[in-house]
């Protein structure tokens, strides 16, 4: 898993809009992405609508976010819809940011991401890594108070 200080590698991938998530044309803004297993459950509802309803305190900290899980892009289209999410979601069926950011996990058979989110700052490194499985909430607040430290 990358951790505090790595760099983020040059990664590209379709987002539920239709448009392109790439980390290298993030512009030397800082950002919040979080990894979480699947649209549509319980947990990660209530982590993306968190989220959502903290983004102003995101941004007014000098971020964006990104979510990401292993779904394509319809689906996380339809999960952005429905709960009105007001980031965009970036669909990753293949693997390549999971595998990149290190938080894909297995389920019997079935690949999903951990739910991790990082901060990175306008220069691409890493600067918080949360990794709680039980607190929602925490990586939220814990972006943000990244997000301010590093302002």
């Amino acid at each position: 898993m990358l951790n505090v200080g790595d760099k983020v590698p040059d990664l590209t991938a379709p987002l539920h809009d239709g448009s392109q998530f790439s980390t290298s044309k993030l512009g030397g803004k800082p950002y919040v992405i979080y990894f979480y297993p699947k649209d549509f459950t319980p947990g990660c509802t209530k982590e993306a609508c968190t989220f959502r309803d903290k983004r102003a305190d995101v941004t007014a900290a000098g971020g964006e976010i990104y979510g990401v899980s292993l779904d394509g892009a319809e689906k996380h289209k339809a999960f952005a819809e429905k709960y009105e999410l007001n980031f965009p979601l970036v669909a990753d069926p293949d693997q390549k940011l999971a595998a990149a950011f290190g938080v894909q996990r297995l389920w019997g058979l079935l690949p999903f991401a951990k739910r991790v989110t990082f901060v990175v700052d306008g220069q691409g490194v890493v600067r918080n890594v949360i990794s709680s499985e039980f607190n929602i909430h925490k990586h939220v607040d814990e972006a943000i108070a990244t997000l301010r430290s590093i302002r």
